[in-house]
Formats: structure tokens, C-alpha cells, sequence
């Protein structure tokens, strides 16, 4: 089997290692040394499959995790020396397909490596395109960021994943329930009040005309829509 593996890592001999090993076996071997890196080369690069640290010196790998799942299905396993029970499910809750405790056995890793390839049903070159251009708005799925005319765009942490969920999924309705479930909780399923709020709080940040929306648009009763 070969591919391109994405090392994520600030440790330069576990780097070494890896790079050694996947070679050997006719993998191609991009390298970031941390969770800024690691998008952006995730987004050039397209791996096969992404090995992460957790322990990153500029963010946590679990913020790597949700900026990836934001626009690819790449296999992503994660190495980290933390062993706690929390730390693995919240990046398992983040996307993660697989977590290996360092240290670790080189075959171990490889092995899992192998079938999180063989799991993943879909090819990173079918995922959407990590950044959405919608003239003055530029959405980066990767680095979960917005620029309008040039400039950053400061989004709440709410307002974002409902952006995100939008523009994933855009061209297609998705339904208020949908919404609500995925960026608030299976428990605020019924309250359609809040994404009134916060549409129309993104409508002012990211429309010329908020009033008369061109990309977020509404279906009355039934959901919204991302249209480019």
C-alpha cells in the first residue's frame, strides 16, 4: 500500500521515525510541526492519511481534528502520550478514527494506519474544497476563518458551526432540526427561535445587503441554504 501520510508532530525524533518507516514502505511523507502547519498542508497536500499529536505548540490537537472534519473525511489517527480516558473521547467526539498511546510499536501503528485507510469510504479527492470563495467572502474551512474584502472576520463559536454546517452542505437545504441538533444539541431541536437570531447576525457580518441575502438564504418553515 502507499499514499501520502500527513506527520503531525513537534517531537523531531518521532518525526525521524515515522518518516523512516512510512518511506520504507512506499508511502510519500508530508511533515508539520504544528496544528497551523498541519491544516494548511492538509489542504495542499490532500493526504491519505493524517498522524496527529495531540500535545501541539500552538493549539490543541483536537482543534486540528475539528478544522480538518470541517471539510475532509481523511482518515485522521491520533498519537499522544496523554492516556486518560477524556482525552482520547474527546478526540475520538472530534473526528478522530483512531487513537495510539506513545510509546508505541512502530507495527502497531502501521497496522492501524493500514485500516484506517481500507475504513474510509470516501476518497479525500471527492471532499469539498477547503476554501469557499464567494466573492468578497472568503470562507476557510481549514483554518475555520472568514475574510470580507480582505479583512478577518471575527465569528462567535456558534456562528461559525452554523456557517460551516451551511456552507458543507452548500447548494442543499438543511433543515432547521438538522441545525439545531448539530451546533446546539439534540435538546434544542425544536427551539427555531435561536437560528432566526443567528442568521441574522451572519447575514450582517457577510451580506452586502442583509436584508435582501444573496448566499444565506431561507426556506420559510423548512431550513436554510449556502448558495455561492
Amino acid at each position: 500500500m502507499s499514499g501520502r501520510v500527513l506527520v503531525v508532530d513537534d517531537e523531531p525524533q518521532i518525526v525521524r521515525a515515522l518518516r523512516i518507516n512510512l518511506s520504507a514502505r512506499g508511502y510519500t511523507v508530508i511533515t508539520a510541526h504544528d496544528g497551523t502547519a498541519a491544516l494548511r498542508a492538509a489542504a495542499e497536500a490532500r493526504p491519505d492519511v493524517v498522524v496527529l499529536d495531540l500535545g501541539l505548540p500552538d493549539m490543541d490537537g483536537s482543534e486540528v481534528i475539528a478544522g480538518l472534519r470541517g471539510w475532509t473525511t481523511v482518515p485522521i489517527i491520533v498519537l499522544s502520550a496523554r492516556s486518560d480516558s477524556p482525552d482520547k473521547v474527546q478526540a475520538l467526539d472530534a473526528g478522530a478514527d483512531d487513537y495510539v498511546t506513545k510509546p508505541f510499536g512502530m507495527d502497531e501503528l502501521l497496522a492501524r494506519l493500514r485500516a484506517a485507510v481500507r475504513r474510509s469510504s470516501v476518497s479525500t479527492s471527492d471532499d469539498a474544497e477547503a476554501v469557499v470563495e464567494t466573492g468578497d467572502v472568503t470562507i476557510d474551512l481549514a483554518a475555520r476563518k472568514v475574510r470580507r474584502d480582505g479583512g478577518e472576520v471575527h465569528l462567535t463559536k456558534t456562528e461559525w458551526g452554523v456557517l460551516e454546517l451551511l456552507v458543507r452542505n452548500r447548494g442543499r437545504l438543511v433543515s432547521q432540526k438538522q441545525l439545531l441538533r448539530e451546533v446546539w444539541g439534540p435538546a434544542y431541536e425544536n427551539e427555531s427561535h435561536y437560528l432566526r437570531v443567528y442568521l441574522a447576525q451572519l447575514r450582517r457580518k457577510l451580506e452586502r445587503e442583509p436584508s435582501r441575502p444573496r448566499h444565506l438564504l431561507t426556506e420559510p418553515g423548512m431550513g436554510y441554504r449556502f448558495e455561492l
